[in-house]
């Protein structure tokens, strides 16, 4: 059996126990529902014995979840994201990109907080592409101070120090396209016709 097959398997026992804790079941309860006996459960959960399809189906049956999610197989064919928004510094900021390196993008809100808040601009490297899709967004950068409405782009080097707001105290929602390598977004103009 490959290395990678081995991983994969290792964590069915603890993505199995998790599941009944979270549905708040017994062993008992699984294994009166499953067929399968105490025994076994007790003994896939904690590694002791390897997962089978036989075993899995009626898991996933009395779980209801499907069986690619119990030995945690990729999503193929599946053109849904979905998407686990981040909290950080009381905004939200939703990936909108899965892979590794490269230029990442996220749907960024941030919440209006009433009044609008007072900048303390930050550094990091990287690069930053940002649209404003909704309400009126203040950016500072460096020494300037911007406003801009929906429908406004900008883009800067986030080595310089930077803060994004409110500019009304309104919720304002952006997309952003973030290089941290510095990576730069290319928008080509459409030739006038």
């Amino acid at each position: 059996m490959s290395e990678e097959i081995d991983v994969v398997l290792d964590a069915v026992g603890p993505r199995l126990r998790a599941l009944r804790r979270q549905r708040g079941s017994t062993l008992a309860g699984v294994a009166a529902e499953t067929g399968i006996s105490e025994s076994t459960l007790s003994r896939l959960e904690s590694g002791q014995r390897r997962a089978s399809l036989e075993l899995l189906l009626p898991l996933s049956r009395a779980y209801d979840v499907p069986l690619d999610d119990l030995v945690g197989a990729p999503r193929t064919g599946d053109p849904r994201i979905h998407l686990q928004p981040i909290h950080r510094h009381g905004m939200t900021f939703v990936p909108l990109t899965r892979r590794p390196g490269g230029v990442h993008a996220y749907k960024m809100l941030i919440p209006g907080p009433g009044e609008p808040a007072e900048p303390t601009p930050q550094t990091h490297s990287g690069y930053e592409w940002l649209y404003v899709l909704n309400g009126t967004l203040r950016l500072v950068v460096g020494d300037r101070d911007l406003r801009l409405p929906p429908g406004e782009a900008a883009e800067f080097d986030t080595t310089q120090p930077h803060w994004l707001g409110s500019a009304d105290g309104r919720a304002v929602e952006l997309l952003i396209l973030f290089g941290l390598q510095g990576e730069r977004v290319h928008v080509q103009p459409r030739d006038a016709q």
